[in-house]
């Protein structure tokens, strides 16, 4: 993969909660693993303080002016660490608390922004408010998306498909106590979707688990709901990916009479049931043929032919091996987070003019020290996260929150500081 003669500087906006929050934390570590420097807006550490004005006795007109003020705080801060950190790309995950009135600021300053889009569109509508906002507007979905952006302005769309994150989604030996718990001949982990609450009823006779949230009263499928029905973080996913013999990925559809959907995005649990090595038998969609080969993953195209696919393959389990580690190796090659972000900083490079827009150093401040110092300073902001035209104070804030014992440079800094104050330079 191409990489930047010197490290970016970007800054990533994760949501408040939902799936595209794990998504941005395996964007951080791609971006990280290219070398770049990154800065994350942990906007889900002010979740709890979100719901609670749900627990305000007050009108329905007054609650929502409290969320919708709340999220343009929120939005506020994310530009109070734009104008401190002064990235080179602002990369927002899809419902990350980015107003337009923030959007139109960045815009007006210079500040690069892309957002990586990982709904589907036709569920989630808000894109057509906020694409235009974007200079890079990722998605993964194509036609008629990408027209439908066009028409609304937008120009600079990319079609960037998931991932996975190898150092996470990774093949993986369970203890006895874990295979007890996760193990499973057939299991699905994901939300009750519509479809799958009826699809699954002709599986049960497989002793089929189910994994996730949102099973709630469905008494024919609750016997076969693990913990309560409660959300399974992303460790636990990949205990149960490799657990299992066969993994049932049916993606999803709120239309119930399409229990096979055919659609066209592909979902992350492709991508990381592949990369742990773990076998899928997993619904055909459109654009898969774009990303896997006939022989690196088992599909289906209907319930009957589901079915019957889960006893041919409980049976081979040869068969498995054999498929699970192709798509494995078909991941690592080309379905990655790294390249992934490599692909949106090589697109952005080409459709925004100019970019990289390089500060040149002569500005910043670091003539304030000794010139035998200096690149140990640039070094420090690097690692510190902040920008080379960093106010001196805010250098000094930073190096007195550290963790750990100062380093000679740090006790240089705050010797400067304390000079400073006594003589008033």
């Amino acid at each position: 993969m191409k990489k930047e003669s010197k490290p970016l500087r970007i800054l990533v906006v994760l949501p408040l909660y939902g799936g595209s929050l794990p998504i941005g934390r395996f964007c951080v570590q791609g971006l990280r693993d290219l070398g770049h420097l990154v800065e994350v807006f942990e906007a889900p550490a002010f979740h709890d303080a979100y719901n609670a004005l749900d627990d305000l006795r007050v009108t329905t007109q007054r609650h929502q002016y409290l969320q919708n003020s709340f999220l343009q705080v929120l939005s506020n801060a994310v530009q109070a660490k734009v104008e401190t950190f002064e990235p080179d790309l602002v990369l927002a995950m899809a419902q990350a608390p980015l107003s337009h009135q923030t959007l139109k600021r960045l815009r007006r300053d210079g500040v690069t922004t892309a957002m990586w889009f990982v709904e589907d569109f036709r569920l989630f509508t808000y894109w057509q408010s906020f694409a235009p906002h974007y200079d890079v507007f990722a998605v993964i979905q194509k036609e008629p998306l990408t027209t439908a952006l066009r028409e609304i302005g937008v120009e600079n769309s990319l079609y960037l498909p998931l991932a996975a994150q190898p150092d996470f989604h990774y093949p993986l030996k369970l203890n006895d106590k874990d295979m007890a718990t996760y193990g499973a001949d057939v299991s699905f982990m994901g939300a009750g979707y519509p479809n799958r609450r009826l699809a699954f009823r002709k599986l049960i006779h497989h002793g089929l688990k189910i994994w996730g949230s949102d099973w709630d009263d469905d008494h024919v499928l609750e016997p076969f709901v693990q913990f309560d029905g409660r959300r399974v973080s992303s460790e636990e996913c990949v205990k149960i990916f490799n657990a299992t013999k066969v993994n049932v990925n049916l993606h999803s559809s709120i239309d119930a009479e399409r229990l096979v959907s055919g659609g066209d995005f592909i979902n992350p649990r492709t991508f990381e049931l592949a990369s742990c090595g773990a076998f899928q038998l997993v619904d055909r969609r459109a654009l898969m043929a774009e990303a896997f080969g006939e022989d690196e993953l088992a599909v289906f195209e209907s319930m009957d032919e589901l079915d019957e696919k889960i006893g041919y393959y409980l049976e081979h389990p040869e068969e498995r091996s054999e498929l699970a580690r192709r798509g494995r190796m078909r991941v690592l090659k080309d379905h990655t987070y790294a390249t992934r972000m490599q692909t949106l900083i090589d697109f952005t490079a080409k459709v925004v003019p100019g970019w990289p827009k390089r500060k040149d150093e002569s500005e910043i401040f670091t003539a304030d020290f000794p010139e035998d110092l200096r690149e140990d300073v640039m070094e420090l902001l690097d690692r510190l996260g902040l920008s080379p035209s960093t106010a001196f104070e805010d250098l000094v804030k930073a190096v007195r929150q550290q963790q750990g014992e100062l380093s000679s440079l740090d006790t240089a800094i705050l010797f400067l500081d304390e000079w400073r104050k006594q003589y008033g330079k």
